[in-house]
């Protein structure tokens, strides 16, 4: 899957960090030798979206490091790919800015697991359910802005339908986000079934958690992505593990090794406690007829 410039932005500037860290070179040669200010070599390194990434800065800082040729090669190849925008970019301000990093990501992903407790996950959400959630959270958006963020949630929808080994998602989805009648009866039952018809698909393994188990570790835990990526096309080079936080006014993305270990070992738990997707599909459209 095409990344947009999220992850090739990413790649370059972890992948020079680590070469001048090796190296020995002093951050101050590094930015004075391509002429931009420390802060723009901190973004640079860091990935962050902005700084303008040529061939021929990335090149000099190569030679400075004494990068090996292949490094180097694959370097300059994804020089090129920062300058392509990611399909979500059309939307313009419909995509909130912190969004705009996470849809980059989840583009690039091999395998998510997400953990929601009480509102279902995007990649399951119907037209209906979305537009009720964007309402209640955001009360006058207008109508135009509304319907986009929808084809934006049908268009990230359609990575569930690829190949299980390129792309697969395990959703632990808390029995009491069924329960909440986001948007009335008709449009839950709707949504329930929809989730049953997702839940057959290869790529996507649905679990309930139910309400009732003596661990309240999800309540705990809140709503997660833990991301992992494959190794980059045409390169060595791959994106390591992080894990996406969204809260009600932004986001945020965990990297640290220690923090990897408590969401890894969160998961671990959730597998244990989860029904199974055979249970879970029939407790889904169990639920259903009740709204029906």
């Amino acid at each position: 899957m095409a990344a947009g410039s999220t992850v090739p932005r990413r790649l370059i500037g972890r992948t020079l960090k680590q070469l001048r860290e090796q190296s020995g070179v002093p951050a101050v040669q590094a930015y004075k030798l391509i002429d931009v200010s420390a802060q723009t070599l901190w973004r640079i390194e860091t990935g962050q979206p902005g700084p303008k990434i040529r061939e021929l800065d990335v090149g000099a800082l190569c030679q400075l490091y004494d990068a090996d040729e292949d490094t180097r090669a694959a370097l300059l190849g994804l020089v090129a790919e920062t300058k392509s925008p990611g399909w979500w970019h059309n939307y313009g301000s419909a995509v909130p800015n912190y969004f705009d990093l996470y849809l980059g990501m989840e583009e690039a992903a091999c395998k998510l697991t997400t953990l929601h407790p009480n509102l279902l996950p995007g990649l399951l959400q119907t037209p209906s359910y979305r537009r009720a959630v964007i309402w209640a959270a955001i009360p006058g958006m207008p109508t135009v802005e509304v319907e986009q963020r929808i084809e934006i949630s049908a268009k990230r929808q359609q990575r569930l339908t690829e190949d299980p080994a390129d792309f697969s998602v395990t959703m632990y989805i808390c029995e009491s986000a069924l329960r909440w009648a986001v948007g009335g009866p008709a449009v839950m039952a709707e949504q329930l079934r929809h989730i049953a018809t997702v839940s057959k698909l290869p790529t996507a393994s649905i679990r309930l958690v139910p309400m009732g188990i003596a661990t309240p570790l999800p309540l705990i835990v809140g709503t997660f992505t833990l991301m992992e990526f494959p190794v980059y096309t045409g390169t060595r080079l791959t994106e390591p593990a992080l894990v996406y936080v969204e809260g009600f006014t932004g986001a945020l993305y965990l990297d640290k090794p220690e923090e990897m270990d408590q969401y890894r070992a969160a998961c671990k738990t959730l597998r244990a406690t989860a029904l199974s997707e055979q249970e879970t599909r029939q407790l889904v459209l169990s639920i259903a007829e009740e709204y029906e």
